[in-house]
């Protein structure tokens, strides 16, 4: 079967009528744009407001239409795991993604989804994932070491978002991004931006409008390089590997199917990784005791400036990992995840009809008290094998599950490990007494004011 003619759910699913809904606790808020602003300016604090007020299935109007929010790891099960088939990614991340991002995974559903999976996880075995590690090393290595030389207070955002950007270049395009680094940049932030904005049409001057034009300079940064891969015929990078890439009738990949992919892979990797390496330094800024504890680790490794790290080392980093997934506990890359039901289905006593909005929400869970005592507090012990035990296996899901889990989940903690290693070998990372973070937490987390940090060098 060509992988192009794999088809999603052969339907166009319609939202259900309102009052359909309306046996569902909740509080749709204003006309038209619904609780879209309450949940821009404070989505953990909105989230659990409701949760206090209506339990763990409530109704709510976000980004145009009505949606249901489910809470908790039953809900996580249920709804990323869908062993029955009842929930469509596709059709819950369009009204989201579909202008800015259409036609990558998390857009496609089943069959279809599985196939091109497949062709995109050559990208991610053991060959590959060697070779990313040594470029990561070396740029990772060569960036902390200008970090050094010029220490004092920095904005880490913005350093690290350069940073990511070249690394997903090196591991995904095989090379650096050149002069038009700058540009990508700025498609990929108007991009990500226009995701959650409130007017969802590219009206003149719109967000919204930036966020397609960033689409379309992606889209023909991509197509130019198509022909020249091809023509080239080798490289070990992902985009070597799709541009020479067959389905099973061995026809190549269309130029489209290669650009969907490789914009929503290029935004994956560097977007959600930016996000989440900022959150790591910022718990590092403000948790001395455990910077020096992971300190300890990186230096107990016996690597000597300039000497690579291999597979066997990252195996070594346990407290790095587990300090890694506590930071991704506390702010998750993608806080909230949306579903459409493609049939009629129950949850908690409530009937819930087919083409409903789903969301499930993993900054709320990450948070619950029952499952995390004193959820607010930076503990990577909560992550060794016995903290674990007997944990709900949906209690913690930064990555998402089932068969969306995200296909670069071992890259990201190789990326974080290697970071790690260079970043706590080299500089000490401090907030200035009277400095506390604010963050920006939907879409992606980011920090307000970039993330003023003090670097002194080792």
């Amino acid at each position: 079967m060509s992988m192009q003619s794999v088809a999603s759910p052969a339907l166009v699913l319609k939202s259900p009528k309102r009052n359909s809904l309306t046996h569902i606790p909740g509080d749709e808020g204003w006309p038209i744009i619904g609780k879209t602003l309450q949940i821009l300016a404070d989505p953990k604090g909105h989230v659990e407001a409701n949760a206090a007020k209506y339990g763990p299935v409530y109704r709510s109007h976000v980004l145009g239409e009505t949606t249901v929010v489910l809470l908790g790891p039953e809900a996580n099960e249920l709804v990323l795991f869908d062993q029955a088939k009842l929930f469509s990614s596709a059709h819950g991340w369009e009204p989201v993604l579909g202008l800015l991002f259409p036609r990558g995974l998390m857009l496609m559903d089943f069959e279809e989804h599985r196939a091109h999976r497949k062709a995109l996880s050559v990208a991610f075995k053991a060959g590959p994932m060697k070779s990313y590690l040594a470029g990561l090393d070396r740029g990772i290595a060569a960036r902390v070491a200008q970090w050094k030389a010029h220490p004092g207070e920095m904005l880490f955002y913005p350093a690290i978002k350069q940073l990511t950007l070249d690394l997903a270049a090196t591991a995904f395009l095989g090379t650096e991004l050149g002069p038009e680094v700058e540009t990508i940049n700025r498609a990929f932030i108007d991009m990500v931006a226009a995701a959650v904005t409130p007017i969802r049409r590219p009206l003149p001057g719109t967000q919204m409008a930036r966020g397609v034009k960033g689409r379309k300079r992606v889209v023909a940064y991509f197509s130019e390089q198509i022909p020249l891969r091809r023509a080239k015929g080798d490289g070990e990078d992902l985009f070597s590997h799709l541009c020479r890439a067959t389905d099973d009738d061995g026809a190549l990949l269309s130029t489209q199917a290669i650009v969907d992919h490789m914009s929503f892979l290029m935004m994956a990797a560097h977007d959600t990784l930016t996000s989440s390496f900022t959150s790591f330094v910022a718990q590092l800024a403000a948790n001395p005791d455990w910077q020096q504890a992971l300190r300890a680790e990186v230096t107990s490794l016996g690597l000597a400036d300039g000497e690579p790290m291999d597979a066997n080392h990252l195996e070594q980093m346990k407290l790095t990992g587990m300090a890694f997934q506590e930071t991704l506990r506390l702010m998750p890359p993608v806080p909230s995840l949306p579903r459409r039901a493609l049939r009629d289905f129950t949850f908690k006593g409530y009937a819930i009809p087919a083409g409903t909005g789903v969301g499930v929400n993993p900054m709320f869970t990450h948070h619950m008290p029952e499952i995390w005592p004193e959820p607010d507090r930076f503990d990577p012990t909560r992550f060794t094998d016995e903290a674990q035990r007997g944990r709900h296996r949906f209690a913690w899901v930064p990555f998402g599950g089932g068969a969306h889990m995200c296909l670069g989940l071992h890259f990201a903690n190789m990326q974080a490990k290697c970071f790690a290693r260079h970043f706590l070998a080299n500089v000490e990372v401090s907030f200035a007494s009277d400095y506390r973070p604010s963050w920006q937490v939907w879409p992606i987390p980011k920090p307000r004011d970039g993330l003023k940090v003090t670097l002194k060098a080792l």
